[in-house]
């Protein structure tokens, strides 16, 4: 029997839907079958929270007296560089912003102790952060320079605007050189030391709903600690990979932009990332409700870390240079066991994601539905499927004659 977002909508509004999280449906499906928990289970709620670059937030800094033209000029947010080459007031600081005197990798392995993600994470948490800008002037913006504090509650806007979140499925880092690798995966271990991975798995959102068919623009989402909104997608989106036979992609798939109020979240669900010999980063809490439309979406929604494989990728060697190579596949049910067999050796393996963490925003997530405090919405467009031409495809150099 199919359902409607409406209906749904409905029995929330009523206080009657069922909702349950992507791990508590695991084991309804196991012990009711599909059929019945498909008619029984309204909502089930998805949760990720972890390192993501290409995220960052655009504020509106409000207009000086005299007047300042911010765009053609340079700006600093507690001496991470800022991007003003929108207007007179408009401002956006990147997750992988630094400041001009990070001496990077001049000395490796860099520490790339404060950026982007941590300018954000301070103005979330409503603290005072140092704005610093110069101007060419104009007749009608003729101040040059700007050296003052802002705060979140005075910002007339601040909104989070992520164009590349919630991976769906990524690779599994390792090792094969004879020596130690700093990479966005963690510092990685000579001759297969150790493997990290970076997924909710069995939580996470485009996990639980391989080809999209009930997240698309957008969809409502929790995001930060507050609301949000998938507002296309994300960069790199790239849903033709090879997939298993349940539909999961056992590559690099689909991903989200994503956007939202920056003055509703929280540092909790925003934190500003160090990695060590890579760069500065933040990390964003995700969750995406999955309206039980039918039984196929319950099928999905339904999948275990058993039947979520991902590719085993040497950091050394393959990934910098961009070859296809991969050493094998591992379910995230291995992973999470603290070991895989790589090659004939056993590898200790590491998490870049918090799964307890999403744990709790699928909770969260949850509740906000259940008290009728979150209402789904119907995508206004569909991301892009299968056999759709958007991929990702490498840049195609061609060489500059001068």
């Amino acid at each position: 029997m199919a359902k409607t977002i409406a209906e749904i909508n409905k029995r929330i509004k009523e206080g009657k839907a069922v909702v349950v999280t992507a791990e508590e449906i695991i084991d309804i499906a196991r012990t009711k079958g599909i059929t019945r928990a498909a008619q029984e289970v309204d909502v089930v709620t998805t949760g990720t929270f972890g390192v993501m670059c290409s995220s960052g937030a655009y504020l509106n800094i409000g207009h000086t007296k005299p007047r300042l033209k911010l765009g053609g000029g340079k700006a600093y947010l507690n001496d991470v560089l800022a991007y003003p080459g929108f207007a007179a007031a408009d401002l956006f600081i990147g997750s992988n912003a630094l400041p001009d005197d990070d001496p990077r990798n001049r000395i490796r392995p860099g520490e790339f102790n404060y950026g982007g993600g941590h300018v954000i994470e301070e103005l979330v948490a409503g603290k005072d952060v140092r704005l610093s800008a110069t101007a060419y002037g104009t007749d009608c913006y003729p101040r040059k320079k700007l050296d003052t504090w802002v705060n979140i509650k005075d910002l007339n806007q601040a909104t989070l605007l992520n164009i590349r979140n919630a991976y769906q499925n990524y690779n599994v880092a390792v090792n094969l050189s004879d020596k130690l690798i700093y990479t966005y995966m963690g510092m990685l271990k000579p001759r297969l030391g150790n493997a990290t991975y970076s997924s909710a798995g069995q939580l996470s959102p485009l996990l639980k709903d391989p080809y999209y068919r009930t997240i698309g623009i957008g969809t409502r989402i929790f995001l930060g600690g507050g609301i949000g909104y998938v507002a296309w997608h994300g960069t790199q989106h790239n849903p033709d990979v090879l997939r298993g036979d349940n539909g999961v992609p056992k590559r690099g798939a689909g991903t989200l932009a994503v956007i939202g109020d920056l003055k509703q979240m929280s540092p909790h669900w925003l934190v500003g990332t160090s990695m060590l010999g890579y760069g500065c980063s933040l990390g964003v809490g995700i969750g995406v409700p999955i309206p039980v439309l039918d039984e196929e979406v319950l099928r999905h929604a339904a999948a275990t870390d058993g039947e979520i494989f991902a590719a085993v990728v040497d950091y050394s060697d393959a990934y910098p240079k961009m070859k296809p190579d991969i050493l094998g596949e591992v379910s995230y049910a291995e992973l999470k066991s603290g070991t895989i067999k790589v090659q004939g050796k056993n590898v200790p393996t590491a998490s870049l994601s918090s799964y307890s963490r999403a744990v709790e925003i699928s909770g969260i997530l949850k509740g906000w539905i259940q008290k009728g405090d979150f209402l789904l919405t119907e995508s206004v467009a569909p991301l892009p499927g299968v056999d759709s031409e958007v991929t990702f495809k490498p840049l195609n150099e061609r060489p500059v004659e001068y």
